[in-house]
C-alpha cells in the first residue's frame, strides 16, 4: 500500500485529497462566520466552492469524496445535534440529500467539461502539430527536416521523453534517422541497431501493425539495454508504410510508470502517413533527379559520337559519366578477344592498370558470364577472398555490375559497374547501361564502317597508282622505246638513201621530225602518269621539276630529302601537281609558294598563292577530287580561300602507314 502511494499517481491522489480536506475546512470557517446572519442551510452550497476545483483537477473520484466531506462535516458542525453527523430535521437530512446529490453530479459535469476541454486541446494541438508537418511536407523540404519535424511532434504531443524514427535495413538492422528527447542521453541519428531482442522496431517488423511494451524488464537486445540506461520503462510505436513496403517505425517512449492512454497509436499512425508521403515525395525527385543525370549524360555522350569522335574518346566519357551517374568507385570497359582474354579500352576510378592492358576475366566475376551468356550478370563479390583475382581483392571491390556491348549482332566487350561500399549497385543498373553500351555499339559501327570506307578509298588510290606507274612503265619500256627505235631506223635509212634524191630525203625528214613530235608528247603523257624522277628521285626533285616547268613562278623550300612511304610522295606530288595547275587557270597570281616539312611523324605541304581567291570546293573544283585522295591516305587538307586574299592549302599526311588507327 505503501509503495501504491508513493508511485506518481499515488502522490497525485494524496496531493488531491489535502487540497479536498483543506477546501472543506476553509468553506466550513467561511459558514462559521456568517452562520450568526444567514440561515445555515443556505450556506450549505458554500461547499460546491470545494468541490469543483476538485473535479476539476483531479476528477469526478476524489469531487465525489469531497462532497462527501463536505455534507459530513456541515451536518456535524453546523446541524443539530452538533458534533454528530446524526440529523435530527428531516428537512435538513433532505437538504443535504440534495446537496450531496448536487455536488456529485456538478463534480462529474465538471470533470467532464475539463475532459472536454482537454480533448478539445489535444485534438487541436494535434492538428495544429499535423498542419505545420504537412507544410512542411508540401513545401518539399528535405527528408531529414521532415523527420525531425515528425519526430519532435510526435514526442510533444504523445507527452513522451524520447521519440525516435528508425529505417529498416536490408541486413536486418535499424538506423535512426531522426530524434527528439528530454532524457539526458540521446541516440545518435544514423546509429544502426540490430533487432536482436524486446523492441518496438522488432515487433512493428514482426507484425506490421502498432506495437507497445509496458516494461522491457531484464531483455538482454541491444534496445532494451539501452532504453534502460536511459531509464525508459515503456514504449509505443507504429509502422510507416512507403508504397505498401515497410519504410520505417516511429517509436515515443517515457520514463513514467502510467502507460500511454490508449489512443496513442492512432495519434502517431497520422503522423506517419505524412511521412510516408515525404519519403514517396523524397524518392520520386531523386528518380527524376537520376533521370534527368541519366539522360544529361546519355545526351552529352551520343552528342559525341553525333560529332563522330573516335571511338576511344567516346569509351572514356562513357565510362566517366557512368562512374559518375551511379556513383561507381570503379567502371571499366572491356573488348572481348578471341583468345579468350579481355582487353580494357576504358576506365574510370582505375589506379591500375592502364587502357591497353590484357587480361583473362576470373570465372567468378560477371564478365565471364557476360562472354558466355552475351546477357548481363551481377555479381557479390563478399565470397571467400580465396576466390578473386588479386587485383579486385587490391581494389577492395565487393559488388559488380556488368552489361554487354553488341556491335551489328556480335558481342563485342562489355561495361562493368563496380563497388566497394556495403550497398550494391541498384536493381535497375542492367537497364541504365543499355542505354550506354548502345551509344558505344553506334561509335563503334560508325568508326568500323569509317574505317572500312577509309581503307576502301585507300585500296582503291593505292591501285589507281600502281595502274599509273604500270602504264608508265609500259609506254617507257615499250611503245617509247619502240618509237625511239623506229626514230634510230629511219635516221639509218635516210642516211643510206643517194644526196641526189632530195625529195625523198625531205619526205624522211618530215616524218622523222612528226616521230620525235609523237615521242615529246609520249613522254608528257609519261610524266603526267607517273613521273618517273618521282620514282627515282624521291619528292624533293619531283616538285623541283614541277615548279620549273609552272607557268606560274614558284619559291619552294623542302625541309627535309628523306624519302617517304610511296603512298606519301604520289600523294603530296599530285596535289602539288594540280595546285600548280588550278593556280595557272583560275587563281591570276604571280607567285605561288610552296613549303613541304616532315614533323611529328606527319608530312606538311602548304601551298599559296596571291591570287583572286574565292576557290570554293563545293563547286566541283580539282580540289574536290584532292580531298578524297588526301583522306584516303589518313591525312587532312584545309582550305582558305577568301576573295581577293589568295588560296592557301594545308595538307597533313601521317608517315607510317598513311591509315587511320585502328577504331576498334
Amino acid at each position: 500500500m505503501a509503495d501504491r502511494l508513493l508511485r506518481p499517481s499515488g502522490v497525485r491522489w494524496l496531493s488531491g485529497l489535502l487540497v479536498s480536506v483543506t477546501a472543506v475546512a476553509a468553506i466550513s470557517v467561511l459558514i462559521g462566520l456568517l452562520d450568526p446572519h444567514v440561515p445555515v442551510l443556505s450556506l450549505l452550497v458554500l461547499y460546491i466552492l470545494a468541490v469543483l476545483p476538485v473535479a476539476l483537477v483531479w476528477g469526478t473520484g476524489l469531487a465525489v469524496v469531497t462532497s462527501i466531506l463536505s455534507t459530513a462535516a456541515f451536518a456535524y458542525l453546523f446541524l443539530r445535534p452538533i458534533h454528530s453527523i446524526r440529523v435530527a430535521d428531516s428537512r435538513e437530512l433532505a437538504a443535504l440529500g440534495v446537496f450531496l446529490v448536487t455536488a456529485v453530479v456538478m463534480g462529474e459535469v465538471a470533470a467532464r467539461s475539463r475532459g472536454v476541454a482537454l480533448e478539445s486541446a489535444r485534438l487541436s494541438q494535434e492538428q495544429s502539430a499535423l498542419r505545420r508537418v504537412a507544410t512542411l511536407v508540401a513545401r518539399s523540404g528535405p527528408p531529414s527536416e521532415v523527420f525531425e519535424a515528425v519526430t519532435r511532434e510526435v514526442g510533444l504531443l504523445c507527452d513522451a521523453d524520447l521519440a525516435r524514427m528508425e529505417r529498416y535495413e536490408q541486413d536486418g538492422t535499424v538506423t535512426g534517422v531522426a530524434v527528439w528527447g528530454r532524457v539526458p542521453v540521446e541516440l545518435a541519428v544514423g546509429t544502426r541497431i540490430d533487432l536482436d531482442g524486446l523492441s518496438i522496431a522488432r515487433g512493428v517488423a514482426q507484425t506490421g501493425g502498432p506495437v507497445r511494451v509496458d516494461s522491457f524488464g531484464e531483455d538482454a537486445g541491444a534496445i532494451a539495454r539501452e532504453a534502460r540506461a536511459l531509464g525508459i520503462r515503456a514504449s509505443v510505436g507504429c509502422p510507416i508504410m512507403v508504397g505498401g513496403h515497410l519504410w520505417g517505425v516511429i517509436a515515443a517512449s517515457t520514463n513514467r510508470e502510467e502507460p500511454f492512454p490508449p489512443d496513442t497509436e492512432a495519434q502517431i499512425a497520422r503522423f506517419t502517413e505524412l511521412v510516408a508521403t515525404a519519403v514517396a515525395n523524397a524518392e520520386a525527385r531523386e528518380e527524376l533527379r537520376a533521370l534527368a543525370s541519366e539522360q544529361a549524360s546519355l545526351r552529352r555522350v551520343a552528342t559525341l559520337v553525333a560529332r563522330g569522335v573516335g571511338p576511344e574518346l567516346v569509351l572514356a566519357a562513357v565510362a566517366e559519366e557512368v562512374g559518375a551517374l551511379f556513383d561507381a568507385d570503379l567502371t571499366v570497359v572491356v573488348r572481348f578477344e578471341p583468345d579468350g582474354e579481355v582487353t580494357l579500352v576504358a576506365g574510370h576510378g582505375l589506379a591500375q592498370p592502364e587502357p591497353g592492358a590484357r587480361a583473362k576475366p576470373d570465372p567468378a566475376l560477371p564478365l565471364a558470364s557476360v562472354r558466355e551468356t552475351g546477357r548481363a550478370a551481377r555479381f557479390d563479390l563478399n565470397d571467400p577472398p580465396a576466390r578473386l583475382p588479386e587485383h579486385i581483392r587490391a581494389e577492395g571491390v565487393r559488388a559488380a555490375v556488368a552489361a554487354p556491348i553488341t556491335v551489328e549482332g556480335r558481342l563485342w566487350g562489355a561495361i562493368t559497374v563496380e563497388s566497394r561500399g556495403e550497398e550494391p549497385p541498384g536493381p535497375d543498373t542492367e537497364a541504365r547501361l543499355a542505354g550506354f553500351t548502345e551509344l558505344i555499339a553506334t561509335a563503334i559501327a560508325n568508326a568500323e564502317a569509317k574505317g572500312e570506307l577509309t581503307a576502301s578509298r585507300a585500296r582503291i588510290v593505292a591501285t589507281a597508282d600502281q595502274t599509273r606507274h604500270r602504264i608508265e612503265r609500259d609506254l617507257h619500256d615499250g611503245a617509247q622505246q619502240r618509237l625511239v627505235s623506229l626514230a634510230l631506223r629511219l635516221q639509218t635509212a635516210s642516211a643510206a638513201i643517194p644526196s641526189d634524191l632530195a625529195d625523198v630525203h625531205q619526205e624522211l625528214a618530215g616524218v622523222g621530225a612528226e616521230l620525235d613530235a609523237v615521242l615529246g608528247d609520249l613522254r608528257e603523257l609519261s610524266r603526267g602518269i607517273h613521273p618517273a624522277i618521282l620514282s627515282e628521285g624521291g619528292l624533293g626533285p619531283a616538285l623541283r621539276t614541277l615548279a620549273r616547268r609552272s607557268v606560274v613562278p614558284v619559291q619552294l623550300q623542302v625541309g627535309s630529302e628523306r624519302r617517304l612511304p610511296e603512298r606519301v610522295e604520289v600523294t603530296a606530288y599530285y596535289v602539288a601537281a594540280e595546285a600548280l595547275t588550278n593556280v595557272a587557270k583560275h587563281a591570276d597570281a604571280s607567285v605561288v609558294q610552296v613549303e613541304v616539312d616532315t614533323d611529328d611523324g606527319l608530312v606538311r605541304l602548304s601551298i599559296r598563292d596571291d591570287g583572286i581567291g574565292g576557290a570554293d570546293p563545293a563547286r566541283g573544283t580539282g580540289l574536290v577530287g584532292l580531298k578524297d585522295r588526301v583522306e584516303a591516305t589518313g591525312g587532312t587538307l584545309r582550305v582558305q580561300s577568301r576573295p581577293g586574299q589568295g588560296t592557301a592549302l594545308l595538307v597533313e599526311l601521317p608517315i607510317d602507314t598513311g591509315q587511320p588507327s585502328d577504331p576498334s
